[in-house]
């Protein structure tokens, strides 16, 4: 089972960055696919960027060009940074396998408006 803790998250003005991290306890992160998911309040938890154990990164339409996905084997840690971010990023940021196995952490609020 893996263990995992969002942290970076915060308020930034329209056109201000963010760099999230994901630190996973326990074995597994190393053999699969991570993402970064977001939800708000009344949708549904939503995709917006994976990475495979490979290192190849995907990006929902809504987020490509502005956010970067990467993970750090070394330190067990995936990040998201996040650039030109819009009002409509705000959300709790996830991270998780994909598709998610483990059980979810916290998440970490990100909130941009100005």
């Amino acid at each position: 089972q893996v263990q995992l803790v969002e942290s970076g998250g915060g308020l930034v003005q329209p056109g201000g960055s963010l760099r999230l991290s994901c630190a996973a306890s326990g074995s597994g992160f190393r053999i699969y696919a991570m993402g970064w998911y977001r939800q708000v309040p009344g949708k549904q938890r939503e995709l917006v960027a994976s990475i495979s154990s490979a290192g190849s990164p995907t990006y929902a339409d809504s987020v490509k060009g502005r956010f970067t996905i990467s993970r750090d084997y070394a330190k067990n840690t995936e990040y998201l940074q996040m650039n030109d971010l819009k009002p409509e990023d705000t959300a709790v940021y996830y991270c998780n396998a994909v598709p998610s196995k483990w059980g979810w952490g916290q998440g970490t609020q990100v909130t941009v408006s100005s």
